[in-house]
């Protein structure tokens, strides 16, 4: 475990807020940023509200959740995302990427789903998908997967690429316009 990645064990729920953005995490960082706020407030500050008994109560309170919540996170820790393809990612990209090839259109987005399902940060397979679904004319799916991979840092290996992929979705956008101006002069000829 890495020395950056440990640190947010440190505040109960941080892990899974940092690490994965998860709404749980959230819901226990702001709850037990509450619960030291309140020991603090009533410890230093607004010493005449609480007596001493229910000042110390709320520290233990407070320590106890971050005991329970730190205790959690060590033993559920959330593993790293994998960087990179092992093996079998790579497998599951060539048996895509060959479908793609052979536009076997439905095989290769399904394998590709599945391979951005085990390696998340995989930049080559988003790209990838964002063609395949700029190809079968999905083109907002396929606008909001290559937009997705801009915004991820998998997407910096990818930016010409990413440039490129949404000029020719802006294109195939335009492209039926042009279709049906260029078919309504020749519909008007072929009534008259």
């Amino acid at each position: 475990m890495g020395f950056a990645r440990s640190l947010t064990l440190v505040w109960p729920g941080l892990p899974w807020l940092w690490l994965r953005g998860s709404l749980a995490g959230l819901a226990l960082a702001l709850a037990f940023a509450v619960a030291v706020d309140v020991a603090v407030f009533t410890t230093f500050i607004w010493t005449e509200l609480v007596d001493t008994r229910t000042s110390l109560a709320l520290w233990t309170a407070t320590a106890a959740v971050w005991l329970v919540a730190t205790a959690s996170a060590v033993t559920g820790f959330p593993p790293p995302l994998p960087r990179g393809r092992d093996a079998a990612t790579e497998a599951v990209f060539v048996k895509a990427r060959d479908a793609y090839l052979g536009r076997d259109w439905l095989t290769a987005e399904t394998r590709l789903r599945a391979l951005l399902d085990m390696a998340p940060l995989d930049g080559e397979a988003q790209l990838l998908l964002g063609t395949l679904l700029r190809r079968v004319g999905r083109l907002d799916e396929a606008e909001e997967a290559v937009l997705k991979l801009s915004r991820s840092d998998a997407g910096a290996a990818w930016l010409a690429e990413i440039a490129g992929e949404l000029a020719r979705i802006t294109a195939a956008r335009r492209q039926p316009a042009a279709d049906a101006t260029v078919e309504a002069p020749q519909a008007a000829r072929r009534a008259a």
